[in-house]
């Protein structure tokens, strides 16, 4: 995504900032957005205030595929899935951006967080439930990413347990 790409974006947030009339509707228009339908354990929709809302692929990690058209279900895809669904469903999350903001799919490129805090995409691959995946030019955390696999699999946690 180019700078006028990501400058639109911005100035789009930051208008519906300004248009908001209650202290709640801002708070969530700065920062944190609804989850509207989990898809899979690295996929999900928020609702941007679009009619369809925005599609969001988390950067750096992979997990298994429950429901892709030309792949069965893989190993521990089913347990992923339904761990973020628990973690997501009825929730908001914030979105942190890198690089680029769209892959190739046009599905939204972000680093999420919820509201305690927790960084998603860091919790998934430290519980196992995925794997790094580094694709450049969006690497801002992939170190941190790689070391937690490294400690997921040490553990034998998730997808780790047993070698498949």
């Amino acid at each position: 995504m180019n700078s006028l790409s990501r400058f639109l974006v911005v100035l789009l947030f930051v208008s519906l900032f300004i248009s908001c009339n209650s202290r709640q509707d801002r708070d969530e228009l700065a920062g944190f957005l609804r989850v509207t339908k989990v898809v899979d354990g690295d996929t999900f929709w928020v609702d941007d205030g679009s009619e369809k809302g925005l599609k969001i692929r988390l950067i750096g990690v992979n997990t298994p595929e429950t429901v892709h058209p030309q792949k069965p279900v893989e190993f521990f895809g089913k347990e992923a899935s339904d761990y973020v669904k628990g973690i997501l469903t009825n929730q908001k999350v914030r979105l942190e951006f890198d690089v680029n903001l769209v892959d190739r799919y046009g599905r939204t490129l972000a680093y999420v967080y919820l509201k305690d805090g927790t960084f998603l995409n860091a919790d998934l691959i430290i519980k196992g439930y995925g794997q790094a995946m580094t694709v450049p030019p969006n690497v801002k955390y992939s170190e941190k990413f790689v070391e937690l696999e490294k400690k997921a699999r040490q553990a034998k946690v998730g997808l780790w347990k047993e070698e498949n």
